[in-house]
């Protein structure tokens, strides 16, 4: 009997989780303040965040959360131009106000003023389970456009500076504009080439703001999770991308899409104990209770595996798991799609309420939960077992989870055992993270990256275990005819300096 491998203690999961913000601090120091919007099929989301400038650190000042269902109906005269996975209908206007509510309340409780605190506001939405193609989500992000202008946002704060001149007077010693310019690479990777990633997936701007999050919310941990990445967003839809290991950019070689959250969410609407159609595990999830993860969890998660589906996207859909998407582009693109769906495009979802209705009756609440994170965590395991197979998943890639789904509970220890089970890494543990509010953290990477606002001491592009990419940006630039004017017309010693002093710069 080998005594050392009894003894062996379980890998501890790294968990970002970022301390409080001050809020004198945000008044006196050179903190950038970037609101994320988003409108999800379970969750209104204005979640404020801060990054201090000195140390590329974000904070979480204040997350406002509304369920979606609440949104009011439609008027008469209006236009419903999409529906949640449950079916809540929405319209431009529904939305537009939504938003705006949504965003005056998180300013008021974090005491701070939309008009003159507020430096940037990013907008998303995972709400595309109704669109015909992946490119109508351009009308979504108009709608919160529309919510933003009413909460008295302006409009300067929703687009990218075009020079130095454009920045605020206190982080102009914070920007880089005049060395280098934003390209569509958000944290140092390209959406899939030839588009901005919507023409592939619906929801890949979701997957890009996930990606980037994680990679700022990993700096609150010992996980160097930077190029070659797999990032998985378990909201309520599937989102994530698996990126390439290239300098100075990657590019997007792989995105998921599909059921994330849902499925949790169909056993816990054949409980009783939620709506039918509109509830959610969150509604009951208690992060006091204990689950019960023993044999019987184990053996309700292997019917739930039974009719989760994880695979390569065939070329014949034009939805998955409810998500629009181009398989044909996305092979145009060399982007392989990882699709997790019950049945097609849900079908199978009231398969998974029969299987919640039989568990919460004979075995109770533990159980339930306890067979809800080993699916997820199994879910988890087979989306990177794809990726494995198609050849972009490798003992390189560092895996970034976020979203309910996957950082709840117990998920973030089953996760990284079914991760140790693929034997990828010698340490799992040091390759997979867990992060808080990635998409809020990854709004907060893409307003600095649409400014310049990197931190060359603490970067978060380049590849894992490298120094900050800010020459080989410059040259790449250079090369590609894309320099600032500036940098073109600087001689290459004024550089060096920026790479002594960082962006501490006087």
């Amino acid at each position: 009997m080998n005594l050392c491998g009894l003894l062996k203690s379980k890998p501890k999961p790294r968990i970002a989780q970022s301390p409080p913000a001050n809020y004198l601090d945000l008044k006196t120091k050179p903190y950038y303040i970037v609101a994320s919007v988003e409108v999800g099929n379970t969750t209104t989301k204005s979640i404020l965040t801060a990054t201090d400038m000195n140390a590329g650190r974000t904070y979480i000042v204040n997350k406002t959360v509304k369920m979606t269902r609440d949104v009011r109906a439609p008027k008469a005269g209006e236009e419903i131009f999409a529906h949640t996975i449950n079916g809540t209908a929405l319209t431009r206007e529904s939305v537009a106000e939504l938003v705006r509510d949504t965003l005056v309340e998180s300013h008021e409780r974090a005491r701070l003023d939309i008009r003159t605190d507020l430096h940037f506001v990013v907008r998303s939405t995972g709400v595309v389970a109704e669109l015909d193609s992946p490119d109508q989500v351009g009308a979504f992000i108009q709608a919160l456009a529309q919510g933003c202008l009413m909460a008295g946002v302006p409009p300067r704060l929703m687009t990218p500076a075009m020079s130095i001149h454009n920045i605020i007077d206190k982080f102009r010693n914070y920007t880089l504009i005049d060395k280098v310019i934003f390209m569509g690479a958000v944290a140092s990777c390209f959406p899939p080439q030839g588009s901005t990633g919507v023409e592939v997936v619906a929801n890949e701007m979701e997957g890009e703001l996930a990606t980037a999050g994680i990679k700022e919310g990993s700096r609150w941990t010992d996980v160097d999770f930077r190029n070659p990445c797999l990032s998985m967003d378990f909201g309520t839809t599937l989102d994530g991308r698996v990126t390439s290991e290239e300098l100075p950019y990657a590019h997007t070689i792989g995105n998921l899409l599909g059921l994330a959250g849902a499925i949790p969410d169909a056993v816990v609407q054949g409980t009783g104990l939620v709506d039918r159609m509109t509830g959610a595990t969150l509604d009951i999830f208690d992060p006091k209770m204990k689950p019960e993860l023993g044999r019987d969890a184990t053996e309700f998660a292997d019917q739930i595996d039974e009719i989760v589906k994880i695979e390569k996207v065939p070329m014949s859909r034009t939805k998955y798991g409810l998500v629009p998407v181009n398989p044909k582009a996305a092979e145009q693109n060399s982007v392989v799609l990882i699709g997790c769906d019950a049945g097609v495009n849900g079908s199978d979802l009231g398969k998974l309420s029969e299987i919640g209705a039989d568990l919460y009756k004979s075995k109770g609440l533990k159980t339930l939960f306890g067979t809800l994170d080993i699916a997820c965590a199994r879910m988890a395991r087979r989306l990177v077992e794809v990726g494995v197979e198609e050849g972009i998943v490798t003992k390189n890639t560092a895996i970034g989870v976020t979203g309910r789904a996957g950082i709840s509970g117990n998920k973030p220890s089953l996760i990284l055992e079914e991760i140790e089970k693929l034997k990828l890494f010698d340490q799992p543990e040091m390759n997979v993270v867990f992060v808080d509010d990635g998409l809020a953290r990854g709004a907060a990477v893409m307003a600095r990256c649409m400014n310049s606002m990197g931190t060359p001491k603490n970067p978060l592009g380049g590849l894992r275990g490298s120094k900050c990419i800010l020459r080989t940006r410059m040259e790449y630039e250079a090369c590609k005819g894309s320099a600032p004017v500036p940098q073109a017309a600087r001689p290459d010693k004024d550089t060096q300096a920026y790479f002594v002093g960082g962006h501490n710069r006087s």
